[in-house]
């Protein structure tokens, strides 16, 4: 049996901040492509690892060009809800959202927490499942969320899951699973596909499982690494063994060629900027007890930060505090 798999697409009718090349176009050329792959390994199945759309509520004139691209897939498509692609980190508002609507018209199908699908060739036999996002996804026990049991006596089992996988651990307070934990976790999972993790990292492989995460088919930042990232799919052909293959694709442009370097350099300088700030708060033990506005003024009279990164801090208090208001109201 041969499959593919990709993720991350997030589909949107506007070219995100700094890029300078059409995004809408340049996804019809990728999607394009990927349909073409499909076709040349003649696949059995297409995966696809969530944030389909980069909103739930996406222009329906934008979700109409990419639905008819998809209905191109000659093999079904099955794909899990992202966090972009659903409301309030909730997936069972998905039957609400575009990601929905394709599913309603048959363009794909959606596999949702508890669902569990037999894929077949005529000959192997693979269970698939998966699980969408969700708002404790990567804050719980781990094993509710990336283990699975071979209910049906599959050849194989596919997990896929749109989850914080990464193989080196980030900041505290921002949730996520290590690579390593789920190495050493009891699972019937022979592969284990991830998304939500747009730099993607390398294929993780232990006692014949594997753990598989090929980077976002967007690249909707300016930092370095996605920069030099170049968009890729897996394939996946599963016979009396496993075998992986990344193909990247010949329809992505160099990053260097997509991003305004100018807009790097100022995102770059406004990260180390408010790094600077983020330290001097920590450190300025004399403003304990004070209005946080207050701190932010105090520490710009020394000249730590400039005016924009002052305003852009104010603006993230207020936004903050907006919220708070409602939630009190």
């Amino acid at each position: 049996m041969r499959l593919l798999y990709f993720t991350d697409t997030h589909i949107r009718g506007t070219s995100p901040r700094g890029r300078i090349d059409d995004f809408f176009d340049s996804m019809k050329q990728k999607l394009t492509e990927i349909i073409q792959i499909a076709e040349e390994n003649k696949v059995h199945y297409v995966l696809h690892g969530g944030d389909v759309f980069d909103r739930p509520n996406l222009s329906p004139s934008v979700v109409r060009e990419f639905a008819q691209l998809f209905r191109e897939f000659s093999v079904p498509v099955f794909a899990i809800a992202g966090n972009h692609d659903i409301y309030g980190h909730n997936p069972a508002t998905v039957d609400r959202t575009m990601l929905g609507l394709l599913e309603a018209f048959g363009i794909l199908t959606l596999i949702k927490r508890n669902d569990c699908t037999v894929l077949t060739d005529g000959t192997y036999r693979v269970q698939l499942t998966g699980q969408p996002f969700h708002y404790d996804l990567d804050k719980r026990n781990i094993a509710d969320d990336y283990a699975v049991t071979n209910q049906t006596k599959a050849d194989y089992c596919i997990h896929m899951v749109h989850g914080m996988l990464v193989e080196k651990a980030l900041p505290e307070g921002v949730p996520h699973t290590m690579v390593s934990s789920l190495l050493e976790m009891e699972s019937d999972a022979d592969i284990l596909l991830t998304g939500h993790y747009h730099a993607g990292f390398r294929m993780q492989h232990k006692n014949n499982k594997y753990i598989i995460n090929p980077g976002s088919i967007a690249r909707l930042s300016n930092q370095q690494a996605e920069i030099k990232r170049i968009p890729q799919v897996v394939l996946i052909e599963l016979d009396k063994e496993i075998r992986i293959r990344f193909q990247k694709l010949a329809s992505a442009s160099r990053g260097e060629d997509i991003f305004d370097r100018s807009f790097q350099e100022e995102a770059q300088y406004r990260q180390e900027k408010w790094a600077q700030f983020a330290q001097e708060v920590s450190a300025a033990g004399i403003y304990q007890g004070i209005q946080v506005e207050e701190i932010i003024e105090e520490i710009a009279k020394i000249d730590v930060l400039d005016s924009a990164v002052k305003r852009e801090a104010l603006k993230r208090i207020g936004e903050v505090q907006e919220m708070e208001g409602e939630k009190e109201s």
